[in-house]
């Protein structure tokens, strides 16, 4: 599915046909045959197959990350309603921007972000879409796996009612992070077709749903305020206001809250491919899997930040569950929880490394046919640079802050706003129409919000404080 053979000679941007005015554009098809049985260019060989649950299981998946471990830390720093109102803008500005993707990648019948860079800028546009799809998925790549590094042998120990770490092998997160690559990801990730992961993406899911039925059921069982494991000193000097839900509050860690929320949607490099593999694809088909993923995400993050908040208001830590172990460590549901999570974020790894592969295919081997050797390497050079990345380095926070910083706002604001200025012809839509101005105005957005996330980083720097980023 990653390298798709282009019939017909037709592998240039510049010979994509219009689709026929008298279509409705929801309803028009990128692979279309007439009914005197003669065929229009094709632009892939492969027929999609995967159904709209399972592709919205994919979406899902692609959207759901790390960040949710941080959304309950965001609202303490924004209050229920702020933080619930700038929920709701993201997501919505998300479906906008699968809504332009769609429309861009219909207009010249192509399914690959980095070709339709290549039919708006040029040969440079193919090379800055691959880039920006690249950095950011591997920085996602990374965030999973350093979950599973820090997370996977506290499990261990716990399962073994050991209360300390102990320097055996299964108990070293870098052993454990090579082991689960190749013994669970590697396979998953040499698949050819992205929709036989839509099994695992619901299995996925379905962990992530029972981490946010635990966060809902703990909410009634852990007291304010909290009683820290192991702490027996009473502390009667404990604010009145400690229990109390902030519906609106602004400190110096509110800046963060958009950069984590908007990392949170990114799922713009998986839209065009899991569009490819899906049976009858139409654009309004696709854009109510995104529109239903995406509100699928939002009810789930929302009842995740509302509930993780109100159990440990004030005391919500940039991690949820490293707050839960303050109450006990040796929770078993909330050890359950944590291997629920470690599963998701495990099974996430190969979805996100196929649009990786894409670009690097679309780059490096454009219109050669698929070829097996080609699809293996790739995959196994992607998964030990990660590796080696999160073995190498210790804490790769501030990388993850830069890249998030400049790929997310790309990925969901810049390049769809731009795609869609310079792919749909002026004689269709000229350039003040509202569509047009429209998509200028969410491509400024996009670079107002970079330029916002970057800045607050410098300032993060500069003062010397180490705080806590949510990644998408």
């Amino acid at each position: 599915m990653e390298l798709q053979k282009l019939s017909n000679g037709n592998h240039h941007p510049e010979a994509a046909m219009p689709v026929d005015g008298g279509i409705p554009p929801e309803e028009e098809k990128f692979l279309q045959h007439k009914s005197d049985g003669s065929k229009r260019p094709q632009f892939t060989d492969f027929e999609g197959k995967t159904s709209f649950g399972m592709s919205v299981f994919n979406l899902s998946n692609a959207i759901m990350g790390s960040g949710i471990l941080g959304l309950s830390y965001a609202m303490s720093n924004t209050g229920i309603v702020l933080f619930l109102i700038l929920l709701t803008c993201i997501a919505c500005l998300s479906c906008y921007s699968v809504h332009l993707l769609l429309r861009s990648a219909g207009v010249v019948g192509i399914r690959a972000y980095e070709q339709l860079g290549m039919r708006a800028f040029g040969h440079p546009g193919k090379i800055a879409a691959a880039v920006i799809i690249t950095l950011h998925n591997i920085g996602a790549m990374s965030s999973y796996l350093f979950i599973v590094k820090s997370e996977l042998p506290l499990v261990i120990q716990a399962f073994l009612g050991e209360t300390s770490s102990s320097d055996n092998w299964f108990m070293n997160g870098n052993y454990l992070i090579i082991i689960v690559t190749v013994c669970i990801i590697l396979p998953l990730a040499l698949m050819k077709h992205l929709g036989y992961l839509g099994y695992t993406s619901g299995f996925s899911l379905s962990c992530m749903v029972f981490f946010l039925s635990a966060v809902i059921y703990k909410r009634f069982n852990i007291s304010c305020p909290l009683e820290v494991f192991g702490n027996y000193s009473v502390n009667a000097d404990i604010p009145e206001d400690t229990c109390t839900a902030k519906l609106f509050t602004i400190n110096q860690e509110t800046a963060y809250t958009i950069p984590i929320l908007a990392f949170a949607f990114v799922c713009h490099p998986e839209v065009l491919p899991i569009y490819t593999e899906l049976s009858n694809p139409t654009k309004r088909r696709m854009q109510n899997i995104g529109n239903v993923s995406i509100l699928g995400m939002f009810i789930m993050y929302s009842f995740t930040a509302t509930f993780g908040y109100l159990t440990f208001y004030e005391n919500t830590e940039a991690e949820l569950l490293h707050t839960y172990s303050k109450v006990d460590p040796l929770d078993i549901l909330i050890l359950c929880v944590r291997l629920a999570v470690l599963v998701a974020v495990t099974l996430t790894v190969p979805v996100v490394l196929f649009p990786i592969r894409r670009a690097l295919l679309q780059l490096l081997f454009p219109g050669k046919p698929f070829h097996w050797l080609r699809h293996i390497a790739i995959a196994v050079c992607l998964l030990f640079v990660v590796n080696l990345l999160v073995i190498l380095v210790p804490n790769i926070r501030d990388i993850f802050g830069i890249t998030g910083a400049t790929t997310a706002p790309s990925l969901i604001f810049i390049l769809p706003g731009l795609f869609y200025i310079r792919i749909v012809p002026t004689d269709q839509e000229p350039m003040n129409s509202r569509p047009k101005i429209q998509a200028a105005c969410f491509t400024a957005l996009g670079f107002i919000f970079m330029t916002m996330s970057l800045t607050f980083i410098g300032l993060d720097w500069s003062s010397g404080e180490s705080r806590s980023l949510g990644g998408h």
